[in-house]
């Protein structure tokens, strides 16, 4: 079996298939070995049949070319046009791709119906403008600065569509090589992203990678995952830089002066990817004597929500073990809202809490920043804008360009 290092360019690999075809023709096999890296020079190593260690191949390494800052920005803003496209129904042009996602995406994952891939698209699309992007990126003088690019390995979740891609963007805006493991669930979308990417910038075919096998050969490392594969990743990536997410939930505080539009709004909060994003409202804060159950009306269209068979045999289970064990309910026939002080409730379930206006909702462990994603409400961010974050809005709060920057 060829083991290689993980680090060729495309020019190398050529070079390789060259190296392995002519000695599969040899009358004696050999095996290859990790490439040793010499300055700007690679050498491949073969062990053949009698056990002789032999240097086979020598050939110069390229340097990859990494796009500027400047031209980063043209090109992600070329793919957010594409994208907002895409969104929109367009059936000729780079939006094309999208457009026949939209339509086909939830035949491989039920989950990824064309409501929530159009969501997904529309929302960052609309933030992958050249003003948007040059904003952001402004913040970062470091990135004139020469610096040496370092391979990034980033593991993906794929909750809800494109949840990965703020990763990918950082990591190539930054100037650095991508090696990216998917997620199953959200491959066919992010492999769109990167082709209709290399297709604006060729410069990227060459330094995004994509994979859903184990990852090797990265200097730094950004991975997704529930609180169980946090530790893991903790453990595997223990010698490396790392970013390391684990479970978020994100709330909503209701002060009785929203108005019938803001409570609108939370509905999408809350049921926008069937509430399976860490920044979807998942628990509301009430002042004492409000009416939960008057919330409902505001949300009458997203009963639609009973169409999807998935969501509905939650919503059945959950219902049937609430009534087995006697728990008090008020049932809205798409979701169960549920007084308890947990942030994490089952899906078709929203929870709420009661608080005395006078001194705030109660700071519970669970209300650490460290287990927060983000809160919806006056004084906090707009109803209706959680699932639609900014460039600068980073997950978990950890600024991934200052990571990926730093030395």
């Amino acid at each position: 079996m060829a083991i290689v290092s993980a680090a060729l360019t495309r020019f190398d690999l050529i070079a390789l298939n060259a190296t392995l075809t002519f000695s599969q023709n040899n009358v004696n096999p050999f095996t290859v070995l990790p490439s040793a890296k010499d300055g700007t020079k690679i050498h491949l190593f073969f062990i053949s049949a009698s056990g002789t260690l032999t240097s086979f191949f020598t050939f110069a390494r390229v340097k990859t070319y990494i796009p500027s800052t400047e031209r980063g920005i043209q090109a992600f803003a070329e793919l957010g046009s594409a994208m907002r496209e895409g969104a929109a129904g367009a059936c000729t042009g780079a939006g094309r791709r999208f457009h026949e996602l939209i339509g086909t995406l939830y035949l491989s994952n039920p989950w990824f119906t064309p409501e929530n891939v159009r969501l997904a698209l529309s929302a960052v699309g609309r933030t992958l403008t050249e003003e948007n992007l040059t904003r952001w990126l402004s913040e970062y003088p470091e990135l004139k600065e020469p610096r040496d690019p370092v391979t990034v390995g980033v593991v993906m979740a794929g909750n809800i569509p494109m949840v990965g891609f703020h990763d990918l963007l950082c990591v190539l805006i930054s100037g650095n090589r991508l090696l990216a493991r998917l997620s199953t669930r959200d491959e066919l979308l992010m492999r769109a992203v990167a082709v209709t990417l290399a297709e604006i910038e060729p410069a990227y075919d060459s330094i995004a990678g994509l994979t859903t096998d184990r990852l090797t050969g990265f200097g730094k490392v950004i991975a997704t995952g529930s609180n169980n594969t946090s530790r893991y990743f903790e453990y595997y990536f223990r010698n490396v830089p790392s970013i390391i997410r684990k479970n978020r939930n994100s709330i909503a505080i209701l002060d009785g002066t929203e108005s019938d539009r803001e409570l609108e709004l939370l509905g999408d909060d809350i049921f926008s990817y069937f509430g399976l994003g860490c920044r979807n409202v998942t628990k509301l804060y009430l002042p004492q004597g409000y009416d939960p159950a008057s919330l409902l009306p505001r949300w009458e269209r997203f009963e639609s929500l009973r169409s999807h068979y998935r969501y509905m045999v939650n919503y059945d289970h959950h219902r049937a073990v609430m009534i087995v064990n006697r728990e008090s309910y008020i049932d809205g026939r798409f979701v169960m809202l549920r007084e308890s002080s947990s942030l994490t409730p089952p899906m078709a379930v929203l929870h709420y809490e009661f608080y005395d206006t006078g001194q705030g909702p109660y700071k519970s462990p669970e209300m650490s920043p460290d287990l927060l994603q983000c809160i919806a409400g006056h004084g906090h961010l707009p109803f209706g804008t959680t699932q639609q974050p900014e460039l600068w809005n980073y997950a978990d709060n950890i600024d991934t360009i200052s990571f990926l920057l730093k030395k």
